[in-house]
């Protein structure tokens, strides 16, 4: 009545064909895993911590350090797995990074104690800062995998934008994903028991020299100004170097580091100095409206800047608010003739422009801004669109920067 069902012929050879395929699988996976055993006795030549960190970065470990499941054999089934295997995957092991910066690789600019040290810190609580000793470096240093972060400067209340980084992020294909904004409270440090009437020059970042120019004349110092690498780096070299007759300028976190006395507190000109720093990954965020973006983009055309106004004109008639506007010389065509025979003597600079403004891509608005923006440019590229950093404001303090 309802017994079992044979298969027909063409089934069973298909069944036969499956189970022989599987069984030589298993054969294969078996030859594999004696090979590997014996592979495992032989001595593994050392391997030095540099290459190890990049191979485990990459997954690129060899098969005797992959710490694969061990398999023991026994005479009634020679492939049994010990008691003690790996736990299977499971949704939670799916599931999205955690937030916060937890666990993260941030990288930065600079030496522990940098500002940029601490702007990633607040972008991502607990994250593994990774410090490196140019801005292209950390750009790499997202793009090889070493670092899923890099937190960079790009504008500073005193002192301005940090072109650097502009040009790289047009080099780059990296996306910002984030911003924040860290006030900078600047400290006078020197080795212990120097007193300022002995200093014969101040060294710090471009960017913490001209922050405190004006403090630095107040204070009567009559010293060389020599920038460096970053601010932190300063201290550093000054307390390696047991540079007797140097200040640096930097965060109190930095003296305390290198073991640095504090000469002066909240050296900067203004109270209110704030950097705003970027954040940049490898991979877009999903632009959303349930809170306040911000989009970068950057563009240029080859008539040179008269299409600018109209440029402009895409985000007020939608009113988009924009934040910044920051023009930068094509390094591609740097310089434009007055006319296109190339007989005119005069000549203009041809730039591109970054601009970012209130607005996300998932607006409506932003979309059509850009739309019509395309139409009356050359070169058009979106850096990122990205959550405003909506932190309550306050002016810098020793207690901020470290």
């Amino acid at each position: 009545m309802f017994g079992a069902t044979q298969p027909a012929p063409a089934t069973a050879r298909m069944a036969r064909s499956g189970r022989s395929e599987w069984q030589s699988t298993c054969a294969i996976l078996t030859s594999k895993v004696v090979s590997q055993e014996q592979s495992e006795s032989l001595p593994i030549p050392p391997v030095s911590s540099g290459v190890d960190h990049v191979s485990a970065v990459n997954g690129n470990h060899s098969a005797a350090r992959m710490n694969l499941v061990p398999i023991e054999k026994s005479d009634s089934n020679p492939l049994v797995l010990q008691q003690h295997r790996q736990k299977p995957l499971s949704m939670s092991d799916l599931s999205p990074a955690p937030k916060h910066g937890s666990n993260l690789r941030v990288a930065y600019q600079g030496v522990p104690g940098a500002y940029s040290e601490a702007a990633a810190g607040k972008a991502y609580p607990n994250c593994q800062t990774v410090p490196c000793d140019q801005f292209e470096v950390a750009f790499q240093a997202v793009e090889l995998w070493i670092s899923d972060r890099a937190v960079l400067p790009v504008e500073n209340s005193l002192g301005g934008s940090i072109h650097r980084n502009y040009d790289l992020l047009l080099r780059h294909r990296l996306h910002i994903v984030g911003e924040v904004q860290l006030p900078v409270h600047h400290c006078l440090l020197a080795l212990p028991g120097v007193r300022k009437e002995f200093l014969t020059r101040v060294i710090s970042h471009p960017q913490g020299l001209a922050q405190c120019e004006r403090t630095l004349t107040k204070l009567g110092l009559n010293v060389a100004r020599e920038a460096v690498d970053d601010t932190a780096g300063a201290a550093e070299f000054i307390a390696a170097n047991n540079l007797r007759d140097t200040a640096a300028i930097a965060s109190a976190r930095a003296a305390e580091i290198y073991g640095l006395e504090i000469l002066e507190d909240g050296i900067q000109d203004d109270a209110s100095n704030v950097t705003r720093f970027v954040m940049l990954a490898r991979e877009p965020i999903i632009p959303r409206t349930d809170r306040p973006f911000k989009t970068s983009i950057v563009f240029a055309h080859d008539k040179g800047t008269s299409v600018l106004y109209k440029v402009l004109s895409a985000f007020a008639f939608r009113d988009i608010s924009l934040t910044k506007i920051e023009s930068r010389p094509n390094h591609n065509r740097p310089i434009r003739l007055v006319d296109d025979a190339n007989v005119g003597t005069a000549k203009h600079f041809e730039y591109m422009f970054y601009v970012d403004f209130e607005a996300s891509m998932a607006e409506t608005r932003a979309q059509n801004a850009l739309a019509e923006v395309q139409e009356f440019t050359s070169f058009l590229r979106v850096l990122g669109s990205y959550p405003m950093d909506m932190t309550p404001w306050s002016p810098s303090s020793s207690s901020s920067s470290s």
